[in-house]
C-alpha cells in the first residue's frame, strides 16, 4: 500500500523538522496548538486544522502552547504528476460542508484533487450508531479513530476499536467499522485514489450509495482478505 500513516507528538516549547522526500503528506491535528514553517510561510494550527504539503518540501512544526501537539500524518508514495491549479496549504475541518453517504453517515473533505492533493483525498467520518451494511471500496485508505468506541470486522476477524486505533484497509476488502457507543464516532482518513468517500459497493458488487459508479464488468468480483 502506498499510504503510510504515522502519529507525531510535539512537545511543549519545542520544534520538529521535517520533509517530505518523493511524497506527497497531509496531516491533521488532533491537539494542541502551533505553527507550519514552510518556507518564508507560516500557518496558525489549532485542532482540527488539515496540512497538505507536496513533494519536496521541507518544513517545521513548532509548538506554541503549553499543552503537547498531536497530528496524524499520511505519507503518500508514487505520487500523480502536479497540475496547473493551486493548492491550499492549512484547512480548518469547520469551515467544510458536511456531505450525505451510506446509512446515515456523513464527511468533510479537508483535502483533495480541488485542494492540490494530487493523489489522495483526506477526509473526517461521522459514523453514527446504526450498522451499515459489510461492504468494500475500489481504493485503499488508512483510518485514524479520533472519537467514539466501536468494531471493525473484515475477513472474519472482528476487533475493538476507540481514540488512537488504526486500521489499513486495503481496496476491496469487504468490512464493516461499527459503532456500538451512544455517541457519533469520528475518524480521519486518507485513501487513494481520490475521489468520494460515500462510494461503496456490497458484497456482490452492487452500488451501496446513490451516484456511485457502477464497478467495470471485470471487476464484479471483490477480492475477500
Amino acid at each position: 500500500m502506498a499510504l503510510e500513516q504515522a502519529v507525531i507528538d510535539c512537545e511543549p516549547g519545542s520544534s520538529i523538522s521535517r520533509a517530505t522526500g518523493e511524497a506527497e503528506e497531509v496531516l491533521f491535528v488532533i491537539a494542541g496548538s502551533g505553527a507550519l514553517r514552510l518556507g518564508r510561510e507560516r500557518h496558525a494550527l489549532e485542532p482540527e486544522t488539515g496540512i497538505n504539503l507536496g513533494p519536496g518540501e521541507e518544513y517545521a512544526l513548532e509548538n506554541e502552547g503549553s499543552d503537547p501537539l498531536r497530528m496524524v500524518s499520511v505519507r503518500i508514495r508514487d505520487p500523480e504528476p502536479a497540475g496547473a491549479d493551486g493548492r491550499t496549504v492549512v484547512r480548518r475541518l469547520a469551515d467544510q460542508e458536511a456531505q450525505a453517504a451510506t446509512t446515515e453517515r456523513e464527511f468533510r473533505i479537508v483535502a483533495d484533487p480541488s485542494t492540490g492533493l494530487r493523489s489522495a483525498t483526506q477526509f473526517v467520518g461521522y459514523i453514527p450508531a446504526v450498522r451499515a451494511a459489510d461492504h468494500f471500496h475500489t481504493y485503499d485508505e488508512v483510518i485514524y479513530v479520533l472519537e467514539g468506541t466501536g468494531t471493525f470486522s473484515a475477513g472474519g476477524a472482528v476487533r475493538p476499536i476507540g481514540p488512537g486505533s488504526q486500521i489499513e484497509l486495503p481496496a476491496r476488502t469487504v468490512h464493516c467499522l461499527e459503532n456500538t457507543g451512544q455517541d457519533v464516532m469520528r475518524l480521519v482518513a486518507v485513501f487513494r485514489p481520490a475521489g468520494s468517500p460515500a462510494n461503496a459497493y456490497y458484497p456482490d458488487g452492487t452500488p451501496a450509495f446513490p451516484g456511485t459508479p457502477p464497478l467495470p464488468a471485470t471487476n464484479d468480483n471483490p477480492q475477500h482478505p
